[in-house]
């Protein structure tokens, strides 16, 4: 197979993916900042990661402190202490970014501290920069965020006090995409099940030093956990299909790099071969002569 057709095969669903994840009209939604080196994570802990009875897909890293407990867990990825070096790299990109989301102005601050059932005033949301000054509870809650105007729209929640959610679902509609979709918190974060099994969609950021951690007990997320200081996982799905998306587009790069480089030896080595091949035919016509 030649250079072409292997870059093709190997990376075009990434590149499919990706551009319809990332691209954006800056007009509806800014641009949020990226994950860098902690998008290849699905579960990122800080001081402890603690997965009991559950299921993730993607890596788990801890880091600075590699304490990594699990206890009848299906994980579908790479963990510590396989993940102990990515981590380290990936703790101080996602310090960095929920700092960055932290200073993005807003495009709407809610006052609201506590919200039950499907609340109007809350949804559907277009993609935008939405602040709850304090901290915010969810109870039995359904938030809708609309891709109509955008589906590649941003959505970014600033958080600044603690997030609760019991039976807090996140509906995407209209082609919304929840890796596009981050929730920057100032405090902990907890999520459970109560008359319903949530699905929770979105990248949480819980970047606070000593409040940063988060809970998940039951129900589905679909996007990453990121906490600066603890993770606890008990009967929940981490769905880490944005963290599997960084992971293909940038194995995606790096094959088609080593490709270049591979013709680029390929192309010298020809280049090499016919000019032997014409200093071979030149001796042989100054023995002819």
């Amino acid at each position: 197979m030649n250079y072409q057709n292997k870059y093709v095969f190997v990376c075009l669903l990434a590149i499919a993916t990706l551009l319809s994840v990332a691209s954006f009209q800056p007009a509806l939604a800014q641009s949020a900042p990226s994950l860098g080196a902690a998008s290849g994570f699905s579960v990122l802990g800080g001081q402890a990661v603690t997965c009991t009875n559950s299921v993730i897909t993607g890596d788990v890293g801890v880091s600075p402190t590699p304490a990594f407990t699990n206890t009848g867990c299906t994980i579908a990825g790479n963990t510590p202490p396989a993940t102990d070096v990515a981590a380290a790299l990936a703790r101080a990109a996602f310090l960095s970014t929920y700092n960055a989301l932290g200073l993005m102005p807003c495009s709407q601050t809610i006052s609201p501290a506590a919200f039950t059932g499907n609340v109007p005033a809350l949804g559907p949301l277009a993609p935008g920069v939405y602040c709850f000054p304090a901290g915010v509870t969810f109870t039995n809650t359904t938030l809708t965020l609309d891709g109509s105007t955008n589906p590649n729209g941003i959505w970014v929640f600033n958080v600044g006090a603690a997030l609760t959610g019991s039976g807090f679902d996140v509906v995407l509609a209209n082609g919304a995409q929840a890796c596009n979709v981050f929730w920057s918190v100032g405090a902990a974060v907890t999520l459970s099940t109560s008359t319903l099994q949530p699905l929770f969609q979105g990248n949480i950021l819980a970047g606070n030093a000593t409040g940063g951690s988060i809970t998940i007990t039951g129900g589905s997320l679909i996007g990453r956990v990121l906490a600066n200081v603890a993770v606890t996982m008990t009967g929940t799905n981490i769905h880490g299909s944005c963290a599997l998306l960084a992971q293909g587009t940038a194995s995606c790069t790096a094959d088609n790099d080593v490709d270049h480089h591979d013709k680029d030896k390929d192309q010298d080595h020809d280049k090499d071969r016919d000019n032997d091949k014409d200093k071979d035919h030149e001796k042989e016509q100054d023995s002819d002569r």
